[in-house]
């Protein structure tokens, strides 16, 4: 791994510390976040993150914050966001990752959460 995807790959752990039941993976042969292997996210290249998310938040989010979330050809129609790792803060990462944590995670493990 090189050196690039291994700070982006600390920065995101640091951001879902706290989550239950999130391991490191791969995913696309990219370093990745799961929660009992449903993706939570994915680094694409060392400044992007690729995160799971609905549509219709997506096109919001998109909207509301271009220099931090956008998509590309490939990722149109599908809910999954790309997300500028250098522009957001350590707090919007990690809300966003605990949102995507609580769609992937298994509704029993959300609720046993409290989450």
């Amino acid at each position: 791994m090189s050196d690039d995807f291994a700070y982006a790959l600390e920065r995101l752990k640091k951001a879902a510390a706290g989550l239950p039941e999130v391991e490191e993976g791969t995913s696309y042969g990219t370093p990745a976040l799961k929660v009992r292997g449903k993706l939570i996210c994915r680094i694409k290249d060392a400044g992007t993150v690729v995160l799971m998310c609905p549509l219709e938040e997506k096109e919001l989010l998109m909207a509301a914050a271009p220099d931090l979330y956008y998509e590309t050809d490939h990722y149109r129609g599908w809910p999954a966001l790309l997300m500028r790792l250098e522009a957001v803060s350590d707090e919007e990462l990690a809300h966003r990752l605990a949102l995507a944590w609580r769609r992937q995670a298994p509704k029993k493990l959300v609720r046993e959460a409290g989450r």
